[in-house]
């Protein structure tokens, strides 16, 4: 590899190297990354590129601790205490993957180090998830004297991390694989690979056993070699729908486990109770959220007809006070878009909202920043819900106000999409909001906003995805179940 650069603030060991059975090993070749600051257009680091023979020795030396080692039968309550170490080692490094995190793809320097410290806190309740589980539990039956139920571990889980939140999505993944005995191998984003690193050392730092946790970062190619590959027994993958619907044709053709956490289109139904003011204050805040590069961002506001000039009137005014600038200014309330290719993505998809819909506000580079990727909060108004800006993900800071009739035609609208991962409904009638989600095809609703506790069962309906991550259900997702009856009770269970 050329000289090792690495974003100031941040110490990897083996930048250079991947993580494989328990050791930092050369990769195949001597390709490397180059990862880009979205905030100046210059390089922000380097790390190794794995290839598809470094996919093969990671499935190989995961496959070995699974099959050969110890972790695997190691007991619920010492793999909770390993991940309660696993919570301190990183806990003393977040300020490392906060910084990461800015530099890599332009995550406010105000907002990260809050958002990072809640994966300790994550891993902290996968430990007492694994502490109180049911693995293993009795049951009745007329064909035996005694029936157990055990849950046992799927095997090798390939872990493959987006590039908008690396370090939390990454760290859900391996905290459930590990929760649950398995062993994994991380695949991180190539635009993000330094999150994956620090969890790596951390992993290294507190012992765990040789092949229990590997690093390979790839691009789309060796991705899919992995993914391909016999030796893997689950594929939890967080990204786009397009790529989601590759790994489960892929699962799919051998039978494998998937967990799927795909895109979204989420839709927030405005009711009359909620003011104009505190609806513009809220989609505006929400839509500026590492520039609305998330996937469970409410990109649609459908609001009363007779309410839709005055609440586009509101938002545009929100949107025209937001401050946007560079990362690591402390006043910023919008940074740039993660890569210029996205910048691109998200310019192509405003030219065509253009087409259909009334541009109200933004749309544009902001002419004062000569540098980085950055676009304007964008409204559009009187949009069709079946036009593109309102069915495909953007995934940038731009929202779509849709006029609806009634409450029945709102979640008509809601509901018009391919996806459902989250929604929210804008009203202080909580009764109202709860009939109102019980009707919303989503994973996930919120009152009053985008929320969400991933403490909780994480993912969506239709499009958005297959399967849970987060609290037991996510501890289930890796989980085999398996009966045993037997002709007496064993030794072990209490009489």
């Amino acid at each position: 590899m050329s000289q090792i650069l690495l974003p100031e603030g941040v110490s990897i060991r083996h930048p250079d190297k991947v993580f494989i059975g328990g050791a930092w090993v050369s990769p195949s070749t001597d390709k490397i990354f180059t990862l880009v600051n979205p905030n100046t257009e210059q390089p922000a680091a380097r790390v190794a590129e794995a290839v598809e023979a470094d996919m093969d020795r990671a499935v190989e030396a995961a496959r070995k601790a699974f099959d050969e080692g110890a972790w695997p039968a190691t007991p619920p309550a010492e793999r909770a205490k390993v991940l309660y170490r696993l919570a301190d080692a990183l806990k003393k490094r977040e300020n490392e993957i906060a910084k990461a995190w800015t530099a890599q793809v332009g995550m406010l320097s105000s907002a990260a180090p809050f958002i990072v410290a809640g994966g300790a806190a994550s891993v902290h309740h996968m430990a007492a998830v694994t502490e109180s589980y049911e693995f293993e539990k009795s049951a009745g039956t007329t064909v035996a004297d005694t029936a157990i139920v055990v849950r046992e571990p799927v095997g090798v889980v390939a872990a493959i991390a987006p590039w908008n939140a690396p370090y939390t999505i990454m760290l859900s993944k391996v905290v459930a694989a590990l929760a649950s005995g398995c062993t994994v191998i991380m695949k991180p984003s190539p635009e993000t690979p330094l999150e994956a690193y620090i969890i790596a050392e951390a992993a290294e730092d507190i012992g765990l056993p040789p092949g229990v946790v590997n690093l390979v970062c790839g691009d789309r190619a060796a991705s899919d070699h992995l993914v391909c590959n016999h030796g893997v027994d689950k594929v939890s993958f967080t990204g786009s729908t397009v790529a989601g619907k590759r790994i489960a044709s892929v699962c799919g053709e051998r039978i494998a486990r998937c967990t799927l956490e795909l895109g979204g289109k989420s839709a927030a139904i405005v009711r009359d109770d909620f003011s104009a003011e505190e609806a513009a204050k809220l989609l505006t805040s929400t839509i500026t959220i590492f520039s609305g590069q998330v996937c469970a961002m409410l990109s649609r506001a459908i609001v009363p007809r007779r309410r839709h000039d005055e609440l586009a009137d509101a938002i545009a005014g929100e949107m025209k006070k937001v401050k946007i600038g560079y990362s690591d200014a402390p006043d910023t309330q919008l940074g740039p878009l993660a890569m210029a290719r996205q910048r691109d993505r998200v310019e192509g998809y405003i030219e065509q909202g253009k087409e259909t819909a009334d541009l109200i506000t933004g749309g544009q580079r902001p002419s004062y920043l000569n540098r980085g990727y950055f676009i304007e909060p964008t409204l559009f108004a009187n949009v069709d819900n079946t036009s593109v800006i309102a069915q495909e993900e953007i995934f940038g800071p731009v929202l779509s106000l849709i006029p609806c009739e009634d409450e029945e035609d709102a979640i008509r609208i809601a509901n018009e999409s391919n996806y459902g991962l989250n929604g929210s409904v804008l009203t202080h009638d909580h009764e109202a909001a709860y009939k109102i989600a019980r009707r919303m095809r989503s994973g996930g609703v919120a009152q009053n906003g985008m929320r969400a506790d991933f403490s909780l069962p994480f993912g969506g309906f239709k499009q958005s995805g297959i399967g849970r991550e987060g609290g037991a259900e996510g501890l289930a997702a890796y989980l085999e179940t398996k009966t045993i009856l037997l002709d007496s009770r064993p030794s072990h269970f209490a009489s």
